[in-house]
């Protein structure tokens, strides 16, 4: 039986999408302006003269003979500057602003669902649209566990040109989906899938920064700090990875008669969980770490993705259903 589609609610999506999209940008602009300004370092211009013990037990300062800074001066750190006044809400409202838009896309997820009376993720447009949400929720969750808020700019910017794509490239109408579709194990499987995804795409983010960051760019994150945000969110996602593997072979046996085909979505699922499993072992080997294990992560993220969205285009198989236009 076809299920009734609700032209208004999936209209009504496809509105909050768009408002998620500019509430995201408008983030990542507060984001960058926290990043650029809030965080500002100069040397000090003036500073304070040694001070001498006199005998009564007061001190008095002692004059300069000569114009230049002693070395002790000299070899003082850069100072916090504090910064300008017009920049110092930036950080809050753009966090505020990634919440709002958080909520924006959690509605349009929900009214996707509830137009077509089943889970949101019956295609390549709406896997995508999940799998950022998922990437800026584990930003928010990691940005108050772990206090990570100097990547928002670059999560945003990710998660805004994600959902441009999808509304540009993959968005199709809402409706029904094939009968392998109908079954709880979507709720299962691909929800881990997601969950997994949006967690890669924060470590992913923070391995691109990681190689291109030079020693000047002293506003960007350091790389012991993008280090440790992609080690852990692939601590944290790898364990769901393997999940979402062992489910949608459950899955595949109860839909097809079999827990393993060599279809290209399974393969490349493996050879991404063997990619990122290859990362932690790297990470977790003496004299393998830094700039060679951040290359080995990042190319279990280039698998990641053309799992998600190159096998879908490009290979064909039992998860041809993408519904790719």
């Amino acid at each position: 039986m076809t299920a009734e589609v609700n032209a208004g609610l999936a209209m009504l999506s496809d509105q909050f999408i768009l408002a998620t999209v500019l509430l995201y940008v408008f983030a990542m602009i507060g984001y960058a302006l926290d990043l650029g300004f809030g965080r500002s370092k100069v040397r000090a211009g003036a500073r304070a003269e040694p001070a001498l013990a006199t005998v009564g037990g007061g001190t008095v300062t002692a004059p300069s003979d000569s114009g230049e800074d002693s070395p002790a001066e000299e070899d003082r750190g850069p100072v916090e500057k504090a910064p300008p006044a017009w920049t110092v809400w930036a950080g809050p409202v753009a966090a505020g602003l990634t919440w709002l838009g958080l909520a924006t896309h959690l509605v349009s997820i929900l009214t996707r669902g509830l137009a077509v009376g089943r889970w949101p993720w019956g295609n390549m447009y709406e896997f995508v649209v999940a799998m950022c949400f998922a990437a800026v929720g584990a930003f928010l969750f990691m940005s108050i566990r772990y206090g990570t808020r100097f990547l928002g700019a670059f999560v945003t910017v990710a998660a805004a040109l994600g959902l441009g794509f999808a509304v540009r490239y993959l968005h199709v109408q809402a409706g029904p989906v094939v009968p392998a579709l109908n079954s709880y194990w979507v709720a299962i499987h691909v929800s881990a899938a997601i969950i997994a995804s949006g967690l890669f795409i924060m470590a992913g983010v923070s391995g691109i920064l990681y190689l291109v960051r030079k020693d000047t760019a002293v506003r960007l994150p350091s790389l012991a700090d993008l280090d440790r945000v992609a080690h852990r969110a692939i601590v944290i996602g790898f364990p769901i990875w393997t999940f979402a593997v062992i489910a949608g072979a459950l899955w595949a046996d109860k839909a097809w008669g079999r827990y393993w085909g060599w279809d290209p979505k399974e393969v490349w699922a493996f050879i991404t969980w063997i990619a990122y499993a290859a990362y932690l072992h790297a990470r977790a080997t003496a004299g393998f770490k830094g700039r060679a294990a951040m290359i080995v992560q990042l190319i279990a993220f280039g698998c990641l993705l053309f799992n998600l969205v190159g096998v879908n285009i490009f290979l064909g198989g039992l998860h041809s259903y993408a519904e790719v236009p």
